[in-house]
């Protein structure tokens, strides 16, 4: 049978025509979550019959239905995903998908990172860029008998923070701090970074490294990014550590990784627990990293977070926040909302009226 198709982008926005793919994808059995910008959907003779989804560096929603399978729509679906991604400048394209489906998409050019047995795969558009990654790290290796690890978002830096990294630098012949890279906080990734530096620049074993696709990234670990509203996922959390473990850790002969403990979001504390199982427990491959779990600093028996300091900010209660931040912390805030004309300013605003109380966690 010859089949003609046509594919159409649609964005995420579009609530009329969204119905009919929403109403697509509920008869396969799938969803579209919330961070999905645009589809591209799949026609024949005004019928939906496959659509597929961007979410920033993510393919989404990739679904072809039962009748059309086997005639080389999924192909073409995926290129035209692909060569959508691309002309939005989005080269670096990672899926989710279940086991069966690696085929299909191993056909498209993507390839194997990680697994979760008989649940998820996860394939990005590369076969040497995780290497490659892995090989720049390995620069900065340093030798020592203890080498400490630790990731955070820090929205902003605080003393919490800085308490979490004072221990590890006084435990560790070194310390690999790594920063969450993706642009999802309330500071941007660039003034986080800054606020990280300045905040540790006194420590001298301490290196600062940007972050990547490869570590708490909506590639890796997209349930952090929904941790307000509670989502947890198993195999979310899986994919992630196992990179850790299996590519960046012994990347750089790190031994330890360091996180603060977590009385609050269950999301961040789900991921600690599982760090347990996915870092501490021993392989024939690979020797075991060793979780240490610092207790949450407090200040007037309230724990110390970024969430806090935000709740502060948005009251402009510039008095609390001064003794919950390092100096060069509050210091860089006061300049960013000093200036003139401030983006962050108008971001406070809107984070005033559509922010409820926001979720404790160690990346937050």
């Amino acid at each position: 049978m010859q089949h003609s198709y046509y594919f159409q982008k649609i964005s995420a926005s579009n609530v009329k025509k969204m119905a009919k793919v929403e109403q697509f994808l509920t008869q396969i059995g799938l969803g579209i979550d919330d961070d999905v910008e645009i589809f591209v959907v799949a026609y024949e003779d005004a019928e939906i019959v496959g659509c597929g989804a961007l979410a920033g560096h993510m393919l989404k929603s990739v679904a072809v239905s039962d009748a059309h399978q086997g005639y080389g729509l999924s192909t073409k679906l995926l290129t035209e995903l692909v060569t959508m991604a691309y002309d939005l400048g989005r080269y670096n394209l990672f899926i989710y998908t279940k086991p069966e489906n690696y085929e299909m998409f191993h056909a498209a050019g993507f390839y194997l990172l990680t697994s979760v047995k008989d649940r998820v795969i996860l394939l990005e558009n590369s076969k040497t860029r995780l290497s490659n990654y892995s090989k720049n790290l390995a620069k900065q290796k340093r030798a020592g008998g203890r080498i400490g690890s630790i990731v955070m978002n820090a929205n902003p830096f605080t003393k919490g923070h800085l308490y979490l990294v004072d221990k590890a630098s006084k435990e560790c012949d070194w310390v690999h701090l790594f920063v969450v890279k993706e642009d999802n906080s309330f500071f941007s990734y660039h003034d986080r970074m800054k606020m990280i530096q300045a905040g540790v620049e006194h420590f001298n074993n301490v290196i600062v490294h940007e972050g990547s696709d490869y570590m708490i990234s909506r590639a890796t670990f997209p349930s952090y990014f929904l941790k307000d509203e509670g989502v947890i996922n198993y195999s979310h959390t899986a994919i992630d550590l196992q990179l850790f473990r299996n590519f960046i850790a012994p990347s750089l002969g790190i031994t330890h990784r360091y996180v603060g403990t977590e009385p609050i979001c269950k999301v961040t504390r789900f991921y600690n627990q599982q760090m347990h199982q996915w870092l501490d427990t021993p392989t024939l491959e690979l020797p075991p990293i060793s979780l240490v779990e610092i207790p949450r600093q407090e200040l007037s028996n309230q724990p110390i977070s970024a969430s806090l300091v935000r709740r502060l900010l948005f009251q402009n209660r510039w008095d609390e926040i001064e003794p919950i931040v390092p100096k060069s912390t509050y210091k860089y805030m006061k300049n960013l909302f000093d200036e003139e004309i401030s983006v962050y300013q108008t971001k406070r605003e809107n984070a005033k009226r559509t922010s409820t109380t926001p979720q404790v966690g160690l990346h937050a």
